[in-house]
């Protein structure tokens, strides 16, 4: 038996937001496996975790460059939001992801890529910048999407500019029809992206560990109702169709309309257009995704500002 320490324990808490008893028991029923505690507690319905993950919880901004087929998305994370909307640090992030496009999507590669204008890398730049403005600054991620044969379409939310914002999409639209008449499904399927967050593009593109994870906590959901196997294979079947709907672009519902799936949308499209449209690819970047913000403790740093 695993020894159940309280860091553990703290660690797990941390980790999905459930009481410290839940999770010292998840702990005790997994034998110390911080996953297997996680999926434990989703199975009981005591984990907060799945909500904590998606908040926002670093400052700075997504940058988006696109020269005809090939686009670029950048992270470059600061400490307040004061700073995004220096001058000097948009312009940073505008020329990184311009940059960006010849870097294949290596984030190593772009650091080393020499900056405009003097004889600093993209890295030292950022240093500079950080000896310059006073703040902790780094160069977090870039993806690279490219269409072969359509268009590349974008979307900036919570955009300073019309490239740079809090969320950052790219969507490669690919067609032998009249890429003119794909210009508007391919802004509003950005726009879908950037609200609904899809994992990837259909079924066959998800991580098949992840979904094999995720059918086990939902079978064992579905088991503690006591209802017979036969009716709980049905159930996971609805359940697992409803995961589909909320990862897999092609399986969701057009946020736009509300009712339309996005394969239909594609339809559509294809229709208007005159020829067969699909997505080959996407890049979704949102501001400080997976990051957690160190919590303050304001009227105490108000107090000890007073001398107090």
């Amino acid at each position: 038996m695993a020894e159940i320490t309280a860091a553990l324990v703290k660690e797990l808490r941390e980790k999905t937001g459930a009481g410290m008893m839940d999770c010292k028991k998840a702990l005790t029923e997994t034998d110390g496996d911080l996953e297997g505690a996680v999926d434990w507690l989703r199975t009981k319905g005591l984990s907060a975790a799945e909500k904590k993950a998606g908040r926002i919880a670093s400052e700075g901004l997504i940058g988006i460059s696109i020269d005809g087929a090939t686009g670029a998305i950048v992270e470059v994370n600061a400490e307040t939001d004061f700073v995004a909307r220096n001058e000097d640090f948009q312009k940073f992030v505008q020329t990184t992801a311009d940059l960006a496009r010849a870097s294949g999507g290596d984030l190593d590669t772009l650091k080393s890529t020499a900056y405009p204008g003097g004889e600093r890398s993209v890295e030292e730049e950022l240093t500079h910048m950080i000896a310059t403005i006073g703040e902790n600054m780094s160069l977090r991620r870039v993806q690279i999407v490219e269409a072969k044969k359509g268009i590349l379409a974008s979307y900036v939310h919570n955009a300073l500019t019309p490239s740079l914002g809090k969320i950052g999409v790219l969507v490669a639209l690919e067609s032998e029809a009249d890429t003119e008449k794909l210009a508007t499904p391919g802004k509003q399927i950005a726009m879908h992206v950037a609200a609904a967050k899809p994992l990837a593009i259909s079924q066959n593109d998800l991580d098949q560990a992840v979904v094999e994870r995720e059918r086990e906590v939902l079978a064992e959901q579905a088991r503690e109702s006591g209802k017979p196997e036969e009716i709980i294979e049905k159930m996971l079947e609805g359940r697992m169709r409803k995961y589909y709907e909320e990862v897999c672009l092609l399986d969701q519902t057009f946020v736009i309309d509300g009712e339309t799936k996005i394969s239909t949308v594609l339809e559509t499209a294809a229709k208007d257009a005159g020829g067969s449209v699909s997505v080959s690819d996407f890049g979704l970047f949102v501001l400080g995704e997976g990051i957690e913000k160190k919590e303050e403790d304001f009227a105490a740093e108000v107090a000890a500002a007073a001398g107090n």
